[in-house]
């Protein structure tokens, strides 16, 4: 049994990146790798098709190096913003670090052309030698249509510098300065995002659809600025990956670099919209247990009951590592080790990024995990979640720096895996029976914001590039989001027209195009994986540890299909919904 410490919470410690924006290791990091990519320019004389493997394998080794040394500079300088946004040393921090790693880029990037032009036959001698380094080099191969001229391809890294990166950081600065003021038991406060959307979710309707109100009244205010700042994203975006390099769809880059066919994508989005009247009957079965005729969009997280269970920090650390070690030990002591290298940033404060994630830096390095930890089961299950990255990342941290990340679909999995496994700990615990049929309303809440909700906004997000293309004002993008929650909801729920702005407040359509339909696929994987778990029990063991540990060393649909799942299918995905479908079940024979 893993003893856990007592935990208080806390700021993260980012000394095993670097001591603060004063350590002179930083400019000694910076020195050093100028040093190693001089060395490395060298290499390219060396770039012939008869290489012997031997150097080859110096020269990939001499890359992973240097970008190690890149993802140090990169990684404190992000954890630093994200700790505290309004910290001008990080803003500037990050964009140096940028810069440098865009020229960096530039001056090795002949090592990933010569490579992606080497003639086949080479290049499976080559990867036949090559061992955990294979699978990163055939994605590399991959991209060989997609690819432009060296100088091309040096213009791109040095604009988004100044382009999409910077777009990013500017939207990032303005939405996390953000406060709302709400009146709360006759008291006006100033509150945080995170703060809010605790509100969001109160047994008090009025105060619920306060919280959304004020919410979008301020996102509404900047939406001209922050939709023109997304126009510009996409505009990019297409820019390069479809008119320059020749992708199919601007869905189809991120496809791609998740090792997918758009079939697979198409099948996922199209079998969930045909699915949404599971949701719907959710959604009426939800009304009736509030005692309203029909939801609002204010209502679709309410609590079904007026039970306001909180958790100390100290609980909800105790009942996350329980529930890992009732599956398995090995992950309530990887879940330890990242709370004892003081690795987990918990606490609400103004200016610091909201929501959670955990950052994978090094294969050596423990991952470091943000939350905004305010005690309700909510924050319990975000805990479990982040952690099951976290676990993810160190189960796979035999792999090289080229291989450890899972691609975004397969990275969803531990962490809502780790979620599942608290849920059935906490239903199985709990004696009060109104917090029992909260905790599966909860659950059915949580599939629903990451499944459907998450293929919503990937369905707006292929509709905004086709619509921005086409010149669509900011407003005209409002109105397509609100017309796209309206399908969503049908006829089960109102929704109100300043949930038009929504989309502004969305930062993965902003960061990372299309990163979003990686929820929906990673919670429907799960439940398949969660049946074979709960149908095979400790033989399903290895097949499980076997896809956290392979990373992203091996393709998705190849992994995934050592453990007989065929993601390619329809019958796949619909496996999924008959999951949710059974808990819509459950819930009505209550």
């Amino acid at each position: 049994m893993t003893e856990t410490n007592a935990y208080t919470q806390s700021p993260w410690s980012l000394k095993d990146l670097f001591n603060g924006f004063d350590d002179a290791n930083i400019d000694a990091t910076y020195q050093q790798m100028e040093a190693l990519i001089t060395n490395f320019e060298a290499y390219r004389a060396e770039l012939q098709a008869g290489i012997p493997t031997e150097r080859f394998l110096v020269i990939i080794h001499a890359m992973e190096t240097l970008e190690k040394l890149g993802y140090r500079l990169y990684g404190f300088a992000e954890l630093s913003f994200a700790a505290n946004t309004q910290d001008q040393k990080a803003q500037i921090a990050i964009a140096r670090v940028q810069q440098f790693i865009a020229d960096a880029e530039n001056r090795t990037l002949f090592f990933s052309l010569w490579w992606k032009a080497l003639d086949n036959e080479n290049a499976s001698r080559l990867l036949a030698a090559s061992g955990d380094y294979r699978y990163w080099l055939e994605q590399i191969r991959n991209f060989k249509p997609y690819t432009l001229s060296e100088p091309e391809e040096k213009v791109v890294n040095i604009k988004n510098v100044t382009g999409n990166s910077a777009l990013n950081m500017l939207y990032d600065s303005i939405t996390n300065r953000y406060t709302f003021k709400l009146t709360v038991a006759g008291e006006e406060k100033e509150l945080t995002r995170g703060e809010l959307m605790v509100l969001a979710r109160s047994d008090d309707a009025d105060l619920r659809a306060q919280a959304y109100q004020e919410l979008y009244r301020v996102y509404g205010h900047d939406a001209p600025i922050l939709g023109q700042i997304y126009q510009n994203l996409v505009r990019d975006w297409r820019n390069e990956n479809v008119s320059l390099r020749g992708f199919k769809s601007p869905i189809s880059v991120r496809n791609q670099v998740n090792d997918l066919p758009d079939t697979v994508i198409e099948t996922l989005l199209d079998v969930s919209r045909k699915n949404i009247g599971i949701f719907h009957r959710y959604f009426q079965l939800k009304a009736k247990k509030l005692g309203i005729e029909k939801l609002r969009r204010y209502d679709i997280y309410a609590p079904v009951s007026k039970s306001d269970k909180r958790f100390s920090f100290q609980q909800g650390i105790d009942l996350t590592f329980e529930a890992f070690e009732r599956f398995d030990g090995k992950f309530a002591r990887l879940a330890k080790r990242v709370f004892d290298e003081q690795h987990v940033d918990s606490e609400v404060r103004k200016g610091k990024m909201g929501g959670a994630f955990c950052s994978t830096l090094l294969p050596e390095l423990t991952p470091w995990v943000l939350l905004n930890y305010q005690g309700k089961a909510d924050d319990v299950s975000t805990m479990a979640h982040e952690l099951g990255h976290a676990i993810h990342s160190m189960m796979a941290e035999n792999h090289s720096l080229f291989t450890q990340h899972a691609c975004l679909p397969l990275a969803e999995t531990a962490s809502t895996f780790g979620e599942m496994t608290l849920t059935d700990l906490l239903l199985e615990r709990e004696s009060d029976p109104s917090v029992k049929q909260d905790l599966l309303f909860r659950q059915l809440d949580d599939a629903f914001a990451t499944i459907l909700r998450q293929v919503y906004f990937a369905l707006f997000e292929r509709q905004a590039h086709e619509m921005i293309v086409k010149d669509a004002s900011v407003d005209e993008l409002s109105e397509a989001y609100l017309a796209n929650l309206k399908e969503e909801f049908g006829d089960a729920v109102d929704v109100s027209d300043e949930f038009k702005y929504e989309w502004v407040s969305i930062p993965h359509i902003y960061g990372t195009p299309f990163y979003v339909y990686a929820y929906a696929f990673g919670q429907l994987l799960v439940f398949a994986l969660y049946q074979l778990y709960k149908k095979e029990g400790e033989a399903f063991k290895p097949k499980y540890m076997r896809i956290l540990s392979a990373g992203g060393s091996i393709a998705p649909i190849a992994l995934l299909a050592e453990a007989g799942l065929d993601v390619t299918k329809p019958e796949f995905w619909q496996g999924g919904y008959d999951v949710i479908n059974e808990m819509v079940n459950r819930l009505e024979a209550l």
